[in-house]
């Protein structure tokens, strides 16, 4: 009786409950607004009639708003509100309504794949209590039920054809499909794959989410060792601020000390003299006085009265050297300097390499091609303080060859004495590549630390001996790879072109064959703990390294 009523007092143009609602002549009622733009419409053919019955009017009736009917509507409203339940909601535009109800339409809850309609909570009732409709399959609500029926037999499509991958309806299995792999139960088995996916993902998700919340713990443990870091390493350099100021007032006072003494011993022996200067002065204006003396027996009387000249006590005492007093003490702190900074340059490269080691955790993916090893391409040359005297430097000093005779090399602590070795200018840390050209009969394409012993011959120097260097043995088409005398022959194709790729960080050391293609030959997994060098030792005469220039 209400859904009655409601229709009864509704617009048949809007469908709702009337609005300012009239009674036009032939009885029927509209809201306001809705008759008034209706008519609007139909203006210029001069059409006015009723949207129910068609009954046309010659000229457009005058509109009165009908009290009576528009008390009755407010009353109307009101009882839906207090019979209304609270969970009432009516299909809203983007809603699936109910395709039961009549009048304004309620929110569908559920809808049915057999009855291939949408039902609201009322209306879905028999579903849940006639035997029949509780073996139909209800599912939410859908504004896409019509895609189940077959379009060419109208028929709900309940099966699955695994040869097409579509689904069809029983006729299709009889007729266009026959003889194809179809399933009755293909959303089982579906559902079951789905269920096992399903469950992967969330594991996946669970894994993620502790990785999640283990480097946000990375996170915050970084920021505070940083800051502590930051905070211990002020203090350190603050200390050491304060000692070379502590060194540098002392010095000040001690200058300042010898300053005084050495002031005072020059004017103590400066007013000496000044004193011998006036009692010479004195007799020399004593015998001026008897030169002029013109009595002859009187001047011969008083010449010998007078007393004989003596040396200067303190004459001898004075040694002037050249004007260089305080000097040396300035040379003295300018090679302190330098050494400070030689000290400084080198340990400032391990703290350097040190702060990055911190990153391993996120540290770059190996190349996979030739141009993505490029990429880390870096700037090498070597090192003429390190070569061996018999060792020729050319290209930009990115080639050496083995010579028969010593090259006109300077002295230097870092030259290696017995092994036909040379090292890097540069030192390499992060990731770099660098590809080396190689000829002759024997060469080590090696890295080393650059504390690498120099003087002597024993294995403390030799390339791949030790622990402080690592180096691959080219020697004619077979290669070897040692670190600490530990060798490992190679098999890989012969190549005069060897690729070097390091990631210090993460302490990958990799050697490759180049030609047209990449071949590993061989890969060290480690931990740097300084800087690294690259390295040649040319065994023979004539025999050749050349660093090549990317491309």
């Amino acid at each position: 009786m209400e859904q009655l009523d409601r229709e009864t007092f509704s617009c048949s143009i809007c469908l709702d409950l009337l609005k300012d609602p009239v009674a036009i002549p032939c009885g029927h009622s509209y809201c306001m607004n809705c008759i008034t733009n209706f008519w609007d419409e139909g203006e210029k053919n001069k059409n006015y009639h009723c949207p129910q019955c068609r009954k046309t009017f010659t000229q457009r009736p005058d509109l009165q708003k009908n009290t009576m009917l528009a008390a009755l509507v407010e009353q109307l409203k009101k009882t839906e509100l207090q019979a209304a339940p609270a969970d009432l909601h009516y299909a809203g535009p983007e809603d699936v309504a109910c395709d039961s109800c009549t009048g304004r339409k309620l929110k569908a809850i559920k809808s049915c794949l057999f009855c291939l309609a949408s039902f609201c909570e009322k209306h879905l009732q028999p579903h849940y209590d006639v035997a029949p409709y509780k073996k139909h399959k209800l599912v939410e609500p859908s504004k896409n039920l019509q895609e189940n029926i077959c379009s060419r037999h109208d028929e709900v499509m309940k099966m699955f054809c695994r040869t097409d991958q579509k689904c069809i309806c029983y006729l299709c299995s009889v007729d266009e499909h026959k003889g194809h792999d179809t399933a009755a139960a293909e959303r089982t088995e579906r559902q079951r794959e789905l269920e096992e996916r399903r469950g992967e993902i969330q594991q996946m998700i669970q894994d993620q989410e502790k990785n999640v919340k283990l480097l946000q713990q990375e996170v915050e443990a970084i920021n505070h060792s940083a800051e502590k870091t930051v905070e211990d390493s002020e203090k350190i350099f603050t200390e050491l601020i304060r000692l070379l100021q502590k060194r540098s007032s002392e010095l000040e006072q001690q200058i300042k000390s010898q300053q005084e003494t050495e002031v005072s011993r020059v004017k103590d022996l400066q007013e000496k003299l000044e004193q011998e200067i006036t009692e010479l002065k004195r007799k020399d204006a004593e015998l001026e006085q008897l030169s002029h003396t013109e009595d002859h027996n009187q001047f011969l009387l008083n010449y010998p009265s007078l007393p004989a000249l003596s040396e200067s006590t303190h004459s001898s005492s004075i040694n002037i050297r050249p004007l260089r007093h305080f000097e040396d003490v300035t040379a003295a702190v300018s090679e302190l300097t330098e050494k400070l900074q030689d000290i400084l340059r080198y340990s400032w490269t391990n703290i350097s390499v040190t702060i990055t080691d911190v990153d391993v955790l996120l540290s770059e993916p190996e190349p996979k091609s030739r141009a993505g090893f490029l990429r880390y391409s870096c700037e090498i040359t070597l090192d003429s303080n390190t070569a061996h005297t018999q060792l020729l430097l050319s290209e930009g000093n990115r080639k050496v060859t083995r010579m028969n005779q010593d090259q006109s090399y300077s002295s230097h602590p870092d030259r290696f004495t017995y092994w036909f070795q040379v090292l890097s200018r540069e030192s390499l840390t992060g990731c770099c590549y660098w590809e080396v050209e190689w000829s002759g009969e024997q060469v080590y394409v090696a890295v080393a630390y650059k504390n690498i012993s120099r003087v002597g011959r024993g294995y403390e120097c030799k390339f791949g001996h030790n622990n402080k260097s690592w180096a691959l043995e080219c020697y004619l088409n077979s290669f070897r790879f040692g670190h600490n005398n530990i060798w490992t022959s190679i098999s890989g194709p012969g190549s005069s072109r060897i690729g070097v790729y390091l990631n210090h960080r993460a302490g990958i050391l990799s050697f490759y064959s180049v030609s047209e293609t990449m071949t590993l030959l061989h890969r060290v997994q480690t931990r740097f703990t300084q800087p690294l060098l690259a390295g040649f030792w040319v065994c023979n005469t004539g025999t050749s390294a050349e660093i090549c220039e990317p491309k």
